[in-house]
């Protein structure tokens, strides 16, 4: 094996563990937050106003939702409590 092939499989390998690493932290970080589910029912219109503000944001429908209900919450003052606060709540 060649220096440029033992040192490019060996980036590669490093590369993997790596990506494997962050994905898996990721995973386990996100495996500690709760969603909850948000049915609703509205105007075709809006819906497809929010899935084109969505593309052009690079985010999906429902992160989009998110992200205007809490600038909306922002804006008039309405604190969003933390899971963590929710959990204590409903365990009392």
């Amino acid at each position: 094996m060649s220096f440029q092939a033992a040192t490019s499989h060996s980036w590669t390998r490093t590369t993997k563990c790596v990506t494997f690493t962050l994905l898996y932290n990721a995973l386990c970080y996100m495996s500690k937050i709760k969603t909850a589910t948000l049915n609703l029912r509205i105007d075709p219109r809006v819906k497809e106003g929010i899935r084109i503000a969505a593309n052009r944001d690079h985010r999906s429908v429902a992160n989009m939702v998110e992200i205007l209900i809490r600038r909306h919450c922002a804006d008039t003052g309405v604190r969003i409590p933390e899971q963590s606060e929710l959990f204590q709540e409903n365990s009392q």
